[in-house]
């Protein structure tokens, strides 16, 4: 029985660029709150009850929001305030040296953040293309993740496969687990009655081939990722980039 997964490759790059954010705090705060003001509107303000919004207080946590802010937000998205609608949008288009990308918003200005994230592309040597235009080069996943400690290796396999996930690859660090898109809160509900909350519980789009990039290109595209992680209205940025640990490392020094 093995826990190896196909294209681990593509969350080191998602992983990485997790780290880059915690430098930037308060931005990220703000897009914590917006996902918990958008989960709770869309459901129920009882994390107990609402997938969406219990790994929104996960993620809220774990990047260290305090308490108080996360109540906050949920007592705003049970409200009927103006201002506090958000629509999900996404972007799909290509990077530097035909990377594909695409780009998750919350936004309360449709027009505004598109032009921007359009802005964005063009400035960093990459164009926006149509809705559809590069997703059918990923698949959209739920992705769980647990510290190592959590559980030894075989203990997660077995009962991730259970719960009806489709993998579980666990490295030095993590066990990660792969779901279909639909099954991602039911199975983060199964293994959070055993294990307690994940790390992480979220949809991520896994590309189905990647681009490798030498030195110099993985420094454009950095820029470009980094300049629409930099926008508050984008929530997430996904790319088929492929980097190697050894050009990460450098360029992220």
């Amino acid at each position: 029985m093995g826990y190896e997964m196909a294209g681990h490759s593509q969350f080191k790059n998602i992983m990485h660029r997790k780290g880059a954010q915690d430098k930037k705090r308060a931005k990220v705060f703000t897009k914590l709150t917006r996902e918990i003001i958008t989960a709770t509107k869309l459901g129920l303000p009882d994390p107990a009850m609402n997938p969406r919004l219990r790994a929104a207080c996960i993620a809220a946590r774990k990047e260290n929001l305090p308490r108080d802010r996360i109540e906050a937000a949920i007592k705003r998205g049970s409200g009927s305030e103006q201002g506090d609608n958000f629509d999900e949008m996404r972007y799909e288009g290509y990077g530097p040296n035909g990377v594909a990308v695409i780009v998750e918003a919350l936004t309360d200005n449709r027009n505004r953040t598109a032009a921007d994230v359009r802005a964005i592309f063009t400035k960093h040597g990459g164009n926006l293309g149509e809705t559809g235009s590069v997703n059918f080069m990923f698949t959209r996943v739920g992705l769980i993740t647990y510290p190592v400690k959590a559980a030894a290796d075989d203990v997660i396999f077995e009962a991730a496969l259970e719960a009806g996930a489709e993998n579980v690859e666990s490295n030095g660090e993590l066990h990660e687990i792969t779901t279909a898109a639909d099954d991602l809160h039911e199975v983060s509900a199964a293994l959070s009655a055993k294990f307690g909350d994940p790390e992480s519980a979220s949809f991520t789009w896994i590309p189905v081939t990647t681009t490798p990039l030498n030195e110099d290109q993985a420094r454009s595209m950095m820029k470009l990722v980094d300049a629409l992680e930099d926008n508050d209205d984008v929530q997430n940025v996904f790319s088929n980039f492929d980097i190697s640990e050894e050009i990460l490392t450098k360029i992220s020094a």
